[in-house]
């Protein structure tokens, strides 16, 4: 089973900073919507944004949009989440997700899932 790998999470202060990556090992990202999505404690997995797999294209959830942006380095196999401004409610695990079909916002339609990162906002 192909797995991605994320890292960059933490805990931070509100208004604060993060970037989150998300990789695989064994096989390119090229070919894949790399979306990403969120579990706060106590409630279902969301979607917060996605990038399609030219990086022309992004999209991102209303709660974390100006805040957070997504991006793709294709020579570092890596896809890279920018989290500014930080608020205690975007606390949770940060998943990202691969799929070759752009748009989808639903966590069970991804083919390949990492195991998450914490990101804490907290003060």
């Amino acid at each position: 089973q192909l797995q991605l790998v994320e890292s960059g999470g933490g805990l931070v202060q509100p208004g604060g900073s993060l970037r989150l990556s998300c990789t695989a090992s064994e096989f390119t990202l090229d070919y894949y919507t790399i979306g990403w999505f969120r579990r706060a404690p106590g409630k279902a997995r969301e979607w917060v944004s996605c990038i399609s797999s030219s990086g022309d294209t992004t999209d991102y959830a209303d709660s974390v949009k100006g805040r957070l942006t997504v991006s793709r380095n294709s020579a570092k196999n890596t896809v890279y989440l920018q989290m500014n401004s930080l608020k205690p409610e975007d606390t949770g695990i940060y998943y990202c997700a691969a799929d070759p079909t752009y748009g989808l916002r639903s966590y069970y339609e991804y083919d390949y899932w990492g195991q998450g990162t914490q990101v804490t906002v907290s003060s």
